[in-house]
């Protein structure tokens, strides 16, 4: 398949979107930027909020773990569990967390932390969330921009620095503007695609492989492709720590993010932020599902291509395509080039959600929370926009460097380093916003909160390491999270004492 007709595919994509950043961003303010003058579709919002949670990690990655035969089982459906989970994760977002942030009118929701803590919580969360987001986004980054790259810019002999540097360059040029009254619009055109991109491809496979949906399913079930629950206590993956896990990780990584909200929030009611969240709730269960359907059936459609496993690798054509590898090798090489180009397409409309709200929800919480920027009356409001751009500017460097960083470790399965960094990120930010909802107790706000906050990541990094010999074989996996958490919380405590005060 030609790379230049490829290429050009991208370059329409992102003109596309620069067409609907300059139309929606016109007469834009800080407000727009940051919280789109409240003024946000709910059903908009709900939409391209999909597009942001699967991102191209689940695009690429959660197709390519079902026939991952490391550690001597498949890993199947095994990643269904986790989103199990995610169900009564957005329910105590949109019960607890929404109408707690709506009651407050916050624009950045570090700013409860201020109001029931202090200045040293307020930042320390805020400082939590900037470093949370920017290596989770970047990690989701690299990946498309590595599939982009090793198909389609290394046949045009352009290197990955300069691929990366341009993929930047466009989504700062799209968001420089509008931010979040853009992004609104631009993640449900992206949503979109990705999703057309996964339906394409799942009727591709089923009609060439001469199947119907029953049929490949049960073709799936018979090589041990769909199993769900993995029964093994000592397993990563065990079932009852992936969906309380699941649950927490929902909480943490949408609930208490910053981008995520930000996107909540910039609807005009409570009562539509809520219909959002339970929208978006059954869609994403739903697309992931299908998502890992489409893996199975992709290891079905590569075996009668004549990929065979050797041990724990599956290889096509002398390259072991398992995990990251395996979607985009399949439409790439395997399948016909309108399928290639979908898939490109969808990838690339993977790409974009979980980047431009990020790099918009890290220029606004370093605004507001770091800066001090809307609490300021001191300059104006072109000062605070010059502000602003300089900052969203700086984050796409550091974004550039995140990128060639996750380049050097070239890790096979991104998605499994993703859920490991947000227990060692978010767990910090879980126990601060339990502390705070679950106990009266007044905290101590100083930089010891700053120092538990840093504390109880390296904790868990030593117990991780050491679990499995500690503990008769246990390895830790995703309740990472919440052991972080409590240690966060715990340290709280030590540092609180008992008060009738309540500023929930």
């Amino acid at each position: 398949m030609s790379a230049t007709l490829l290429f050009s595919f991208v370059i329409g994509y992102f003109l596309l979107l620069l067409g609907v950043a300059w139309f929606t961003s016109r007469n834009a303010t800080n407000d727009s930027f940051f919280i789109g003058n409240k003024s946000s579709n709910w059903v908009l919002v709900s939409f391209g909020m999909i597009g942001t949670s699967l991102s191209g990690v689940t695009f690429v990655s959660v197709p390519g773990t079902v026939g991952d035969f490391t550690g001597g089982t498949f890993k199947a459906f095994s990643y269904f569990q986790v989103v199990i989970g995610y169900l009564f994760g957005y329910a105590v977002i949109a019960y607890v967390l929404i109408p707690l942030y709506y009651k407050m009118n916050l624009t950045s929701i570090y700013n409860y932390l201020e109001h029931r803590f202090g200045t040293f919580s307020y930042k320390t969360g805020a400082l939590f969330f900037l470093i949370s987001r920017t290596v989770g986004a970047t990690a989701r980054l690299y990946l498309v921009i590595n599939v982009l790259q090793i198909f389609i810019l290394d046949r045009l002999g352009v290197p990955f620095t300069v691929t990366a540097f341009v993929i930047l360059l466009m989504i700062l040029l799209y968001t420089f503007e509008g931010g979040v009254k853009t992004i609104v619009y631009t993640d449900t055109l992206q949503t979109t695609f990705m999703l057309l991109g996964l339906v394409v491809c799942i009727v591709y496979i089923l009609n060439n492989l001469n199947l119907g949906f029953g049929e490949a399913m049960q073709l799936m079930s018979d090589k041990g492709y769909t199993r769900i629950f993995d029964t093994d206590v000592n397993s990563r993956t065990f079932f009852l720590k992936s969906i309380i896990g699941g649950a927490f990780i929902a909480i943490a990584m949408t609930g208490l993010d910053q981008e995520m909200m930000q996107k909540n929030i910039s609807v005009n009611t409570l009562k539509n932020s809520q219909k959002n969240i339970k929208s978006f709730t059954v869609v994403m269960v739903i697309v992931t599902l299908l998502f890992l359907v489409l893996g199975g059936l992709l290891y079905l459609f590569m075996l009668s291509r004549n990929a065979q496993y050797e041990g724990t690798t599956f290889l096509a054509n002398g390259k072991n395509i398992i995990g990251d590898d395996l979607f985009p090798s399949a439409a790439m090489f395997e399948m016909p080039q309108a399928i290639g180009i979908i898939f490109i397409i969808g990838l690339i409309s993977a790409l974009f959600p979980s980047a431009d709200g990020a790099l918009t929800a890290l220029t606004s919480s370093f605004c507001i929370d770091i800066l001090g920027l809307k609490r300021n009356q001191q300059i104006t409001e072109q000062q605070r926009k010059r502000t602003r751009m300089i900052v969203h500017l700086s984050f796409t460097v550091i974004f550039m460097l995140c990128i060639l960083i996750f380049k050097w470790i070239n890790n096979k399965s991104i998605i499994n380093i993703v859920l490991d960094l947000a227990g060692y990120t978010y767990g910090p930010l879980l126990g601060l916003f339990t502390f705070g909802i679950l106990t009266k107790r007044r905290l101590n706000d100083s930089i010891r909160v700053t120092l538990i906050c840093l504390v109880a990541p390296v904790l868990c990094y030593i117990l991780s390491r050491n679990a499995a010999d500690w503990f008769g074989g246990y390895r830790i996996g995703i309740e990472l999270l919440i052991i972080n958490g409590l240690l966060t919380f715990a340290g709280l405590w030590l540092i609180s004492s008992p008060s009738a005060k309540n500023t929930n």
